[in-house]
């Protein structure tokens, strides 16, 4: 592993269920519900990339989990005038849900790890949806990413990234890397810092977190399993990249994220 990769202390072992789960048929349900859901999807092909399609589409997945969708606000995207530059979406990052969440409530460009697109069937999907991978791992790459991002940005689309790097069991885990923030200041684009929160009847819950080297599927199991799971999206007042440095904005769309006041740099 790189020495600039980003790592957590957080393990399978923080991801539980916080009430009593589901039975067996009501898992099997679900499993067929997602499967109708997830075959809708491939059979859009081209046409995931499309909005209103991709929206359409990680809402039935939402709907076939079970989840509860709660969103503060109808768009995650800042209006723009004819010509002006697309949104960077940064969030907090907890579950392979997330995403899924977020083009839910506004379908956006994802930026995933290399890994992503590997997986069965839900990386398919993110490939005909438009996603964009990186490798986590790779320094010398840095620059093309960067600069991709900043064209996608001034070309109007908006962009959605996790710059906590990995996930983390709750919304306040680790720093936020700051290479994407410059992909906003170079486009002039406006910053969106979204909270991503699960809770169970109501109390935060760490059941839907994906955390270490926990294989997708046993993550997907316990999402399955998961009784009276909300999800919850949350978004602050865009910030304009101004004068800020991508450092000063990284913090200041992490603090928004995570209820703390940025830190003062001198």
């Amino acid at each position: 592993m790189s020495p600039w990769a980003v790592t957590s202390p957080c393990t399978p072992s923080c991801a539980a269920h916080a009430v009593p789960q589901l039975t067996g048929a009501e898992r099997a349900r679900r499993y067929a519900a997602l499967a109708g859901a997830l075959a809708r999807g491939m059979a859009a092909g081209p046409r995931l990339a499309d909005q209103q399609v991709m929206r359409a589409r990680a809402r039935a997945v939402i709907r076939a989990l079970g989840l509860r969708l709660e969103s503060s606000t109808p768009s995650l995207s800042v209006p723009r005038g004819p010509g002006g530059p697309g949104t960077l979406i940064v969030a907090d990052h907890i579950s392979w849900l997330d995403v899924i969440a977020l083009l839910a409530v506004e379908p956006s460009m994802p930026l995933a790890k290399r890994e992503v697109g590997q997986w069965p069937v839900f990386g398919a999907l993110a490939r005909k949806a438009g996603a964009q991978f990186i490798d986590r791992d790779g320094l010398r790459t840095l620059p093309r990413d960067v600069a991709r991002l900043t064209a996608t940005l001034r070309g109007g689309r908006s962009v959605l990234v996790f710059p906590q790097g990995t996930t983390w069991c709750t919304e306040s885990g680790g720093g936020f890397r700051r290479a994407t923030f410059q992909a906003a200041i170079d486009a002039g684009a406006p910053v969106r810092p979204v909270t991503i929160t699960y809770l169970q009847h109501g109390r935060p819950s760490t059941v839907a977190a994906f955390l270490g080297d926990e294989d997708f599927a046993t993550s997907l199991h316990r999402v399955i399993g998961a009784r009276d799971l909300t999800v919850r999206v949350t978004a602050h007042p865009e910030l304009d990249p101004g004068e800020r440095d991508r450092r000063a904005l990284a913090a200041e769309a992490h603090a928004a994220i995570c209820g703390t006041r940025p830190p003062v740099h001198v």
